[in-house]
């Protein structure tokens, strides 16, 4: 987790690994959580649901979101809400970064 009063570099601090999903927690409050990724080219987070909104911004790369039936194809700088209960997945198609925000109240 991130100090607070401390500077962290998300694209320099926080590197890809192969073959995995590297995942940083920065802010964990009983309101909510703020996560960083980085995701390996062709690494996924299966399909699962939450139960509470969450926020992706892309930060690096290319990534491809299903969220119920639909398929997303975001880019660095996109946002998109994952609804809380609908069944959502995460794959990277090719090296990216992003950051979640999960919304707890």
């Amino acid at each position: 987790m991130i100090e607070t009063n401390k500077t962290l570099n998300l694209m320099t601090d926080v590197e890809y690994q192969s073959g995995s999903i590297v995942s940083t927690v920065l802010v964990k409050k009983p309101t909510g959580n703020v996560t960083f990724f980085a995701f390996d080219k062709g690494e996924m987070l299966s399909p699962h649901s939450a139960p509470f909104d969450a926020l992706v911004h892309v930060v690096e790369g290319t990534a491809e979101i299903t969220i119920g039936d639909d398929v997303h194809i975001l880019h660095a700088n996109d946002v998109i809400v994952m609804p809380a209960d609908i069944v959502h997945g995460v794959k990277a198609e090719e090296k990216f970064k992003m950051m979640l925000v999960m919304l707890k109240s």
